[in-house]
């Protein structure tokens, strides 16, 4: 990725939406809405090589931004409107977030959701009182869902980003931010729709002009970079970080951001992977995809970052609790700790003894046990055996590796 560019005179003339809108929905959200942490985390500050603080969005009620904006687009509408009813449309934080808030208000509300959702958002959303739809296989199937359902019912869309009191209620975060730390270099701010760097943008650069905005994006999904860099890489797949999968930001968003924002860049689902099981080990918080996207891209390229008073925003923490025992094996194999092995042995007795005896003298730890003796191409009088092993780190595998060589079998990493 190239280096930041540094916009120390930003225009912030004819937005739609401007630091006074931004301070308006922090007074209407006080109170209602959590003004999350932004504390220093002294270990990822050491680990990457710059000064990192950590904007803790994931400890909302909702366990995600989006309830700033939508609470502030919930709060302007009239009483006719309120009996109306809402409708939107999410991938889940923004459900939640209007459902909520919309129980709170005593706000009748429908959020349609997806196909491929995870489960706890989509629960969530429904012990939040809002009725909820599950159909269409992407945002923008589902936005055109949701606008005819509600057109025909007369209620009010609440869209996701699009929308200048979503934005400037998202806006919020990055006052937060520069009243925590006012020395802060750089935003590191995911990008889905675009609604939260959009409203951060406009308050951090009003601020404090020389501040720099990184958008970051999943590779699978660089609709806002597309946008910006006049691109055509293909937005398609499962992603970790369904939060920030839109294949078409909003058109609102997307001036701000071509405006405001100083880069973005992509990270791929093994750096996802990364930073969810890293903010998990090291910060003992859970984040989702999407919420870990800033430190993906951070650790990355942490050269990038050199020196420099970084703030990141982990926008979410709703992820299902499989996905994240899934990250954290898969991380702890990409580390070395977590191996299977496969090993041609005689079918004889003592041999799978032997091979424990020989793994507890290296100091692995023996997780799982499968003998094949149907399945594989080895003679009669063979058997294939595989385990998964636990070691200390890639060293110690390798040693592992060795001591096994050395007696004589051939083993494997499968």
């Amino acid at each position: 990725m190239a280096e930041l560019s540094q916009n120390t005179s930003p225009d912030l003339s004819g937005l739609p939406v401007a630091l006074g809108d931004i301070h308006a929905a922090a007074d209407t959200i006080r109170g209602a809405v959590v003004e999350t942490p932004c504390s220093y985390s002294r270990t990822l500050s050491n680990i990457c090589g710059c000064d990192i603080w950590l904007k803790f969005e994931n400890l909302q009620f909702t366990s995600s931004f989006k309830e700033r904006g939508a609470l502030n687009r919930l709060t302007a509408l009239t009483p006719e409107e309120r009996a109306r009813g809402v409708i939107a449309m999410s991938a889940g934080n923004h459900a939640q977030g209007v459902a909520y808030h919309a129980k709170r208000l005593g706000i009748p509300a429908t959020i349609v959701m997806p196909v491929g959702t995870p489960m706890v958002k989509v629960e969530n959303t429904k012990h939040h009182g809002a009725e909820v739809v599950v159909t269409g296989a992407t945002l923008e199937e589902v936005a055109t869902y949701a606008r005819s359902h509600g057109e025909a019912r007369g209620m009010i869309f609440v869209h996701p980003y699009d929308d200048p009191l979503v934005i400037a209620g998202q806006g919020t975060v990055g006052l937060e931010m520069l009243k925590a730390v006012p020395e802060l270099d750089t935003l590191v701010v995911p990008i889905g729709g675009g609604g939260l760097i959009s409203g951060i943008g406009i308050a951090a650069k009003s601020i404090k002009p020389t501040v720099r905005i990184l958008g970051v994006e999943a590779w699978l999904y660089p609709s806002m970079y597309n946008a910006i860099h006049d691109g055509n890489l293909p937005a398609r797949g499962d992603t970790l970080a369904e939060g920030i999968a839109v294949k078409s930001p909003g058109k609102i968003t997307t001036e701000i951001v071509r405006r405001l924002v100083d880069d973005i860049a992509l990270v791929n689902e093994a750096e996802l992977e990364r930073a969810v099981a890293t903010l998990i080990s090291i910060e003992k918080t859970v984040v989702e995809g999407a919420g870990a996207a800033g430190l993906a891209a951070l650790m990355s390229d942490t050269s990038r970052f050199a020196g420099q008073k970084v703030g990141l925003v982990l926008s979410g923490g709703n992820i299902d609790t499989r996905l994240i025992a899934s990250v954290l094996t898969r991380e702890l194999a990409r580390e070395g700790r977590l191996t299977q092995l496969s090993l041609d042995i005689p079918d004889r007795p003592g041999q799978l003894a032997a091979v424990a005896s020989l793994l507890a003298e290296a100091g692995a730890n023996i997780i799982e046990v499968s003998h094949q003796r149907t399945f594989s191409d080895l003679p009669a009088k063979a058997t294939l055996l595989q385990l998964v092993i636990e070691t200390r780190d890639s060293a110690h595998l390798d040693e592992v590796m060795a001591k096994l060589g050395a007696s004589g079998l051939s083993a494997r990493c499968t």
